[in-house]
């Protein structure tokens, strides 16, 4: 398995909608398990395809106990809305808001085997799917900001140098793996 380099806010293949998985086999196996090594490194609760410049709809999470992936999720949401609690984000480093989401998701998909996935959840593991299925949609969290804590975020956006902190977080990585991209890791 290989670490991947995380895309951060700026980058183009996070504001585009990610295509439907349509090929099945050992090289979306590969890739999947590059995610989940990817997450953990990181110690993130979700990982989208987009954020480590994939344009699939693929994501992988690890939230209060469960772990898996999706495959071209489906995402029906209640109407009603969780408290809203602190989120972050591993492609906009440094910030973290609060986000309104939705109580409750039931997602669809299919995993690596093109088996079928049909899960409920509440709490943190909802708003993990919500957050990677937005990732998938070109979205951001900090697009669902409203108010001060939407000026207050892009105000930080804008006065980030993430150039410095992506050369900083690979060079950290490539003290931890050898490589500052796993070992020589396909981009």
């Amino acid at each position: 398995m290989a670490i991947l380099s995380i895309r951060i806010i700026g980058d183009p293949v996070l504001r585009t909608v990610a295509e439907e998985v349509k090929t099945f086999g050992p090289e979306l196996a590969k890739l999947i398990d590059d995610m989940h090594q990817t997450m953990a490194d990181v110690r993130g609760a979700g990982l989208a395809a987009p954020q480590i410049g994939v344009n699939k709809r693929i994501f992988t999470y690890s939230v209060d106990g469960y772990e898996g992936h999706v495959i071209n999720p489906i995402l029906v949401a209640s109407d009603d809305l969780a408290p809203g609690e602190p989120e972050g984000c591993l492609s906009v480093p440094g910030l973290g808001f609060t986000v309104n989401r939705h109580r409750w998701v039931r997602i669809t998909g299919v995993d690596k085997h093109g088996h079928p996935i049909d899960m409920e959840a509440t709490g943190m593991l909802a708003k993990c799917f919500q957050h990677e299925t937005d990732h998938l949609d070109g979205k951001l969290y900090v697009d669902r900001l409203e108010g001060d804590d939407r000026k207050e975020a892009l105000r930080a956006i804008r006065m980030a140098d993430y150039h410095d902190v992506t050369a900083e977080t690979v060079a950290k990585r490539a003290r931890t793996v050898g490589s500052a991209f796993g070992a020589g890791a396909a981009q």
